[in-house]
């Protein structure tokens, strides 16, 4: 089956949409389950949360808006340098 038939079958799980901002948080939207990196389950009780990016918010994983105060900077997508060719494949 492809990806396209999988997302428009009525038993398709529905899609989980992770947006990165510039110099801010990632942004997961759809039903998700997160989990600690013992495998723990952290819960969420809503389909929509920011995930720390700068590794300071009082409230990780989750973020507080502390990016702002200590002038985190990230990218919002992959920068490629034009004329390097593409970018890496993930691992």
């Amino acid at each position: 089956m492809s990806a396209r038939a999988a997302r428009s079958s009525p038993d398709a799980m529905p899609e989980v949409v992770i947006t990165p901002y510039r110099d801010g948080p990632l942004l997961v939207r759809g039903p998700f389950r997160l989990r600690d990196q013992d495998g723990g389950e952290i819960v969420v009780e809503r389909e929509t949360v920011a995930l720390c990016r700068c590794g300071k918010s009082r409230i990780r994983p989750f973020c507080d808006g502390t990016h702002k105060l200590t002038r985190f900077r990230a990218p919002s997508s992959l920068e490629v340098e034009r004329g390097k060719g593409e970018a890496p494949a993930a691992d």
